[in-house]
C-alpha cells in the first residue's frame, strides 16, 4: 500500500508564494506518474502538474507559468512550487502517485492519493 503525505500549505496573501511536498512510500517511486491536484468548495477537483518518471511536465492552464512541479527521487519526494499567488488558488490540494495510464492534468484516474494540504490565499 502507497502511502503520500503532503505538507506545506497554509495562508498567505495575493502574490506570495509557498512550497507544497509530498512524500511517498513505495520503492518504485521513480517510475511512478506524480500529479498535484486541487479542488475548492463546491468545485470539480482540477488537475494542477503532472510529472512522469522521464521528469516531463505538464501543468494546468490556469497555473502555467506560475507554478513549477518537480521531484527528488532521492528522497521519494514531489514538490510544487507556487508563485504569484492568486485568491482563486485557494482549494485543498492533493498529492497523487500512479503507475499506470497516461500522465496528464486531464486523467484524474489516479490509484493513490494523499490525504491534502490547504492553501489559502487572501487578497
Amino acid at each position: 500500500q502507497v502511502q503520500l503525505v503532503e505538507s506545506g500549505g497554509g495562508s498567505v496573501q495575493a502574490g506570495g508564494s509557498l512550497r507544497l511536498s509530498c512524500v511517498a512510500s513505495t520503492r518504485a517511486y521513480n517510475s511512478a506518474c506524480m500529479a498535484w491536484f486541487r479542488q475548492a468548495p463546491g468545485e470539480e477537483r482540477e488537475g494542477v502538474a503532472t510529472i512522469d518518471f522521464r521528469k516531463t511536465t505538464m501543468y494546468g492552464d490556469s497555473v502555467k507559468d506560475r507554478f513549477t512541479i518537480s521531484r527528488d527521487n532521492n528522497k521519494n519526494t514531489l514538490y510544487l512550487q507556487m508563485n504569484s499567488l492568486k485568491p482563486e488558488d485557494t482549494a485543498m490540494y492533493y498529492c497523487a502517485l500512479d503507475f499506470w495510464g497516461t500522465c496528464t492534468t486531464d486523467n484524474s484516474n489516479f490509484r493513490y492519493w494523499g490525504q491534502g494540504t490547504q492553501v489559502t490565499i487572501s487578497s
